[in-house]
């Protein structure tokens, strides 16, 4: 093992030596490995069967950097499988405020930490570095979960000068990611939202969610609650490697047409769309959701902000090795030349020729299917702080 500064690692030199940015030459214990520091040595197979990821770099925060190679002399021990652990985040606010003028939302909930559904093109992933964390397989295995969100939930909508506005849950990590059948903390942050009649818009990529129709139906009947699910592809071989421990597709669409059936305004999210690889498919994703009965659609470019990209890359370089090339000039063309391009108002389609042919490939198949038309509109008309909140928030 070797340690180098995360941030600077010394670059390759032919001599075998390591040439740092700064263009002073220093010399590294051992030899320096043909693929460092362009790429990181993916994880074995059979430790990271089940994930998304193909490596675990350290996260970008980190002093050091930790690069296992074999130097010839020995072979190194066989690791464990990585196994998920469940670590508690002690928030003292869940609701989260942002002022991003192109997402239709300005506060949000994220009951967890890191996602077990393992999706390798997952935008979230950056986040988990701020734990000291990877981005890559550490962000599916090493989870946290908010166990006291809907009592911190109950007293941020309790306290005074409190103003309601759709709370939208779901928008970083999945609330209704495989940790969730063990907890039900997305169930009882419902049955809060439900008490005091607040508005929220959940985003997922589970048919979980059928578990609350019970909750959602009742709270869709005072227009309380719109759900989107995500559908990238319908290829289920796809999806098992690109997002290893989410439903299938054809869960998703079973889960939109069962919402959509108890009443409950659904959404369809054709997200991310990766050029050629997804972006063939949009038509019939749609055409499949709209026969599933939602009532909305939408869809998001691929977003590779910090380490997505590389992890992408990594995914891509060992699933599809032929599309490499291709998805990342295409990626360029839509980002102004770059892998990801963070401007408001165009992170989320791209630019240029292909991203306006997407655009328009998409709003013609829902003026087709007529998805669009009808939207239903929250309201918060019905947000009242139950008295039980009120005695409870006045002993203190």
């Amino acid at each position: 093992m070797s340690a180098t500064p995360a941030r600077r690692r010394p670059l390759p030199s032919r001599d075998g030596r390591a040439v740092p940015p700064d263009g002073v030459t220093r010399l590294v214990p051992g030899p320096v490995p043909d693929v460092w520091p362009d790429t990181v040595p993916p994880i074995a197979p059979e430790r990271r069967r089940g994930r998304g990821a193909v490596s675990n770099a350290t996260g970008r925060f980190e002093p050091l950097a930790r690069i296992a190679f074999d130097d010839g002399w020995e072979s190194l021990e066989d690791l464990p499988a990585f196994e998920t652990t469940v670590g508690i985040d002690t928030a003292r606010k869940v609701i989260t405020r942002n002022e991003s003028p192109d997402i239709g939302f300005d506060r949000s909930i994220n009951p967890y930490r890191g996602c077990e559904h393992g999706c390798v093109y997952c935008f979230a992933r950056p986040t988990h570095a701020y734990m000291g964390l990877s981005p890559g397989l550490d962000f599916e295995s090493k989870l946290f979960m908010k166990p006291d969100a809907p009592e911190l939930l109950e007293r941020e909508l309790s306290a005074r000068g409190y103003v309601p506005k759709t709370i939208a849950i779901g928008t970083n990590t999945d609330p209704y990611q495989p940790l969730e059948r063990k907890t039900g903390l997305m169930r009882r942050i419902l049955e809060v939202l439900e008490r005091f009649g607040h508005p929220v818009g959940i985003v997922t990529k589970s048919d979980l969610v059928v578990r609350d129709l019970d909750i959602l139906s009742r709270m869709a009947e005072r227009r309380l609650v719109r759900v989107a699910l995500s559908v990238t592809t319908l290829d289920k071989k796809l999806a098992r490697t690109m997002e290893p421990r989410a439903p299938t597709p054809a869960k998703r669409l079973a889960a939109l047409a069962a919402l959509a059936e108890a009443g409950v305004p659904t959404t369809v999210m054709v997200a991310p769309v990766i050029p050629a690889v997804t972006d063939p498919e949009i038509e019939r994703i749609l055409d499949a959701a709209a026969a599933a009965g939602v009532e909305g659609a939408g869809y998001v470019l691929l977003r590779l902000a910090r380490e997505v990209r590389d992890l992408f890359r990594e995914w891509l370089l060992a699933e599809l090795p032929d599309r490499e090339r291709r998805v990342f000039t295409l990626l360029r063309q839509m980002r102004g030349g770059k892998d990801y391009d963070s401007t408001f108002g165009e992170r989320m389609t791209g630019s240029g020729p292909y991203a306006w042919m997407l655009g328009r490939r998409f709003e013609k198949a829902c003026a087709r299917l007529g998805l669009n038309r009808h939207r239903t509109s929250l309201t918060t008309e019905h947000f009242a702080v139950p008295m039980t909140a009120k005695a409870q928030l006045e002993l203190f």
